[in-house]
């Protein structure tokens, strides 16, 4: 599988375009964790607000890319979304059926529909069992009997995710990483579903099988037409294989848009912040300008007790008392394609180019770059 080794340039042209009816419909969802104390009676002090107000929209067939900081709710939100946890609040609407607080017995019918690959191969597969029985599971608790019977099946998906057929009685710890994965995406495709929760599928592999996996699912979803929530640190990945992304801020949404938009033409400073943390290769010595570069200080505040107003604001060079006082919506603003929604009151501009000065935000960090500067060439002087 050599030729599954390179993750090609993305081609707009390539994306279809999404249907005008929505598959999944998200409103106002929030996931608020309660933290308990006191002594000798425990009673709730706080909460964690780990999603707080989340809005987004997926079409059939469609991928959308949600990224962010580690702790900023986007494995909770895929979770609430298949319903693995109940929200707090907000609605969840599949094919226009609210399925927020849906009974066991209603989800019944939608669980073959909305599958989850979770992030870690090794934890979520079950490790006494083999692969034959894993990936059939599904279909015996739905009450699935393909033409063929389960286990032809079974061995018709292992193939299709690249893995031997005769693979069909061993078990999960006879397989490497990559192959496990590979494992939870045949089980994911085994109720031939609608819309797929991609937690992070390819974070806990090497660079090669990660490039495997992800063209994979894209192969997946060309001939399926599988609609796919692709949950990712990974800038590279994310924009390699979804068509709009969303960007995603202590359980906020503060930017989403078409990947072009995102990519090139990013309003929002924490978007420019995380696409300056990509590293850059330049074989081109005149090239002039470059990707702008900031740095940003400090970790995500505590969900506990977030900022108000403007989330971002503790960490962001353009905050204000106004950031303080009113919390942005998440709407177009001048100079955005359609569909591009920012939630800033200072956007940056529509370029990722670089800057006149570097933005350094921590103290510490600036005087040791002065320190190096002002450092003499010759080591004897």
């Amino acid at each position: 599988m050599t030729e599954d080794l390179v993750l090609p340039a993305p081609r707009d042209d390539d994306a279809p375009a999404p249907a005008a009816e929505p598959l999944l419909t998200v409103a106002g969802l929030k996931k608020h964790f309660p933290v308990k104390g006191g002594f000798p009676i425990r009673r709730t002090v706080g909460a964690v607000q780990a999603v707080d107000g989340l809005d987004l929209t997926v079409h059939v067939g469609e991928s959308f890319g949600l990224v962010g900081e580690s702790g900023c709710g986007k494995s909770t939100t895929g979770r609430l979304i298949t319903r693995l946890m109940e929200p707090t609040a907000g609605t969840i609407s599949y094919r226009g059926q609210d399925i927020t607080h849906a009974s066991r017995r209603q989800l019944a019918p939608v669980r073959s529909e909305i599958q989850m690959i979770f992030q870690d191969p090794y934890s979520s597969l079950n490790p006494r069992q083999t692969v034959g029985k894993i990936i059939s599971g599904p279909m015996e608790i739905n009450g699935i009997n393909p033409p063929g019977g389960r286990e032809t099946r079974v061995r018709e998906l292992l193939e299709i995710v690249g893995l031997n057929p005769e693979h069909y009685n061993r078990f999960p710890h006879e397989f490497s990483g990559g192959q496990r994965q590979r494992i939870g995406v045949a089980r994911a495709l085994a109720l031939e579903p609608k819309l797929i929760v991609a937690d992070e599928p390819v974070s806990a592999l090497d660079v090669s099988i990660q490039a495997q996996v992800v063209n994979l699912l894209q192969k997946v979803q060309r001939e399926l037409g599988i609609a796919f929530l692709f949950i990712a640190h990974d800038l590279a990945v994310v924009r390699h294989f979804s068509q709009r992304v969303a960007v995603m801020y202590l359980g906020k949404i503060i930017e989403v848009g078409d990947r072009d938009s995102i990519y090139t033409r990013p309003r929002h400073p924490y978007t420019h912040a995380l696409l300056s943390a990509v590293p850059e290769v330049s074989l081109d010595e005149n090239r002039a300008g470059g990707r702008e570069r900031i740095r940003l200080a400090g970790d995500v505040p505590s969900p506990i007790n977030p900022p108000t107003g403007c989330r971002f604001r503790t960490r962001c060079w353009k905050a204000t008392e106004k950031c303080a006082t009113e919390e942005p919506p998440l709407v177009q603003i001048s100079g955005n394609r359609e569909g591009h929604l920012t939630a800033c009151h200072f956007p940056e501009e529509p370029t990722i180019e670089g800057r006149a000065e570097d933005i350094v935000l921590d103290p510490a960090l600036a005087a040791l770059e002065d320190v190096a500067t002002e450092r003499p060439d010759d080591p004897a002087k």
